[in-house]
């Protein structure tokens, strides 16, 4: 037994208990902490990753406080020096590292050639940083017109340059970025505020929205090992609007208050007078007419024609899975997908259907708005209400396709339009059908709801089932001709 458990033992002669020093406490306490420390497991210690970790943190912490204060100090000198090695191309590089070590190699050895290469290599980096030195002094003006066109509509564009500065001004190359791609123009030399303006056409073969700019000067040398970037010009966007069709007006809408639109309905209480007729029992004495009702001789009543006000909302299912055209309900496989993709160049294809469900959304929506009622209209991330078919349009040419929570859509949409009186839910042929009943029952009972499936491969049709009204559409032509069958009122 050793000293310390010979102190913390009772004493066999007194019966009484001695508490162990301070020392054989702390050293008895540290023990679990070590040994849980260790992590030891069958007598043989393994380190803790977040011990370790947290360990290189402090030793580590001192030094790179003391490089982020030595940077911070030495700022003005190593920034500028970094914004000259960012003029060099990794052609430069290449030719700087062959002359580096040619002259290494020829003057360890003794190698003629060598040197000789070493110093064409570094005479050709110093003549061409040489090139790309001076302020180029010019004024860019980039736009774009028209701001937004539809899709397949023409859309042009101008880049002007004027040479600000009093000296001529060598010939350059201006990159201006348009969607996915740039345009790039190689411009003569100008003399002092000379101009020179560049046209170039933008492709909106699809909607979306295309980034126009920075337009950009790029000097260098002809060889391109340097290639010294400034930007002119702020980006503008370019909206590429869905297709939409001209639609019948839709209708009334619902009884939400007397501010709407009148209507063929008659009633006995509203703001749009329509005549007088004889008083009948039941009536409300409040609407006798009695001047008339005295030059008649008999009672006579105001009638009124009903005014109604429309508030719209349209949900719209930008889930390429839902439609016919879509890839892993349809039992299409990935060569037929590829193929499709093949033959149109682009993902359009695929989102075929899609693009169709956006322009149904956006005709409604566009149809509402010119009546002058309200509408709001909800498809992915993208939600406009009480808005300008403007405003709309934008919104939806910067919807991505992907796949939603239809339920939580319709939630967001009952949020923002309390008071709809009529809900549009544009959708594909695989969405299913208690999905759908789902999403529109969170809406009022008394609120129109109409389901409007996309299905190039079906006869377009109307049913009624669910409490729902079932629109079938083929293609967007016939969109006006349904509406008017089965919406209209």
């Amino acid at each position: 037994m050793t000293q310390q458990d010979q102190e913390a033992a009772p004493s066999r002669r007194g019966g009484r208990f001695r508490m162990p020093s301070r020392q054989g406490a702390s050293a008895g306490a540290a023990a679990p902490v070590a040994a849980a420390a260790t992590g030891t497991t069958g007598g043989r210690a393994h380190a803790v990753p977040a011990s370790t970790s947290r360990g290189i943190r402090q030793i580590t912490a001192p030094i790179t406080r003391s490089i982020e204060q030595v940077a911070d100090q030495t700022e003005g000198v190593w920034r500028p020096v970094a914004g000259l090695v960012r003029w060099i191309s990794p052609l430069g590089w290449t030719i700087l590292a062959l002359g580096v070590v040619c002259w290494a190699v020829g003057a360890r050895w003794g190698w003629t050639e060598l040197l000789m290469v070493a110093a064409a290599a570094l005479l050709l980096f110093v003549v061409c940083f040489v090139l790309a030195l001076g302020r180029t002094k010019v004024r860019i003006l980039a736009e774009v017109d028209p701001r937004r066109v539809v899709v397949g509509e023409p859309a042009t564009g101008r880049i002007l340059v004027t040479n600000e500065a009093r000296t001529p001004m060598l010939p350059i190359l201006v990159e201006l970025p348009v969607g996915l791609s740039a345009a790039r123009f190689v411009l003569p030399a100008l003399t002092p505020g000379s101009e020179h303006e560049e046209l170039f056409v933008v492709p909106t073969s699809r909607r979306g929205v295309i980034q126009v700019g920075p337009a950009t000067t790029v000097q260098g040398d002809p060889l391109g090992l340097m290639r010294r970037t400034l930007t002119w010009t702020e980006r503008t966007e370019l909206f590429v609007h869905p297709r939409t069709v001209a639609l019948e007006s839709l209708g009334a809408g619902l009884l939400r208050d007397l501010e709407g639109s009148t209507t063929e309905d008659v009633s006995m209480s509203d703001l749009a007078f329509h005549a007088l007729r004889e008083y009948q029992p039941g009536d409300d004495r409040r609407y006798i007419h009695w001047r008339s009702s005295a030059k008649a001789g008999k009672l006579l009543v105001r009638q009124f024609l009903d005014t109604r006000r429309s508030h719209v909302t349209v949900i719209v299912d930008p889930d390429p899975e839902q439609y016919r055209s879509g890839h892993g309900r349809t039992g299409r496989s990935d060569r037929d997908v590829e193929r499709d993709v093949m033959a149109a160049n682009a993902p359009t294809a695929i989102q075929a259907d899609v693009e169709t469900a956006i322009s149904v959304g956006s005709s409604i929506m566009v149809r509402v708005m010119l009546d002058e009622q309200d509408a709001t209209i909800v498809c992915g991330t993208q939600k406009v209400t009480k808005s300008v078919p403007q405003v709309g349009l934008d919104a939806m040419s910067r919807v991505e396709p992907g796949p939603v929570d239809l339920f939580t859509t319709s939630l967001d949409a009952v949020e923002l339009a309390p008071d709809t009186s009529t809900c549009f839910l544009v959708t594909g042929p695989h969405r299913p059908f208690v999905e759908l009943q789902r999403a529109a029952g969170q809406f009022p009972p008394e609120v129109t709801r109409v389901i409007v499936v996309i299905d190039p491969m079906a006869d377009h049709g109307i049913r009624h089932g669910g409490g729902l009204v079932i629109l079938t559409l083929s293609a967007l032509e016939d969109l006006r001709t349904l509406l008017v069958s089965g919406v209209a009122r």
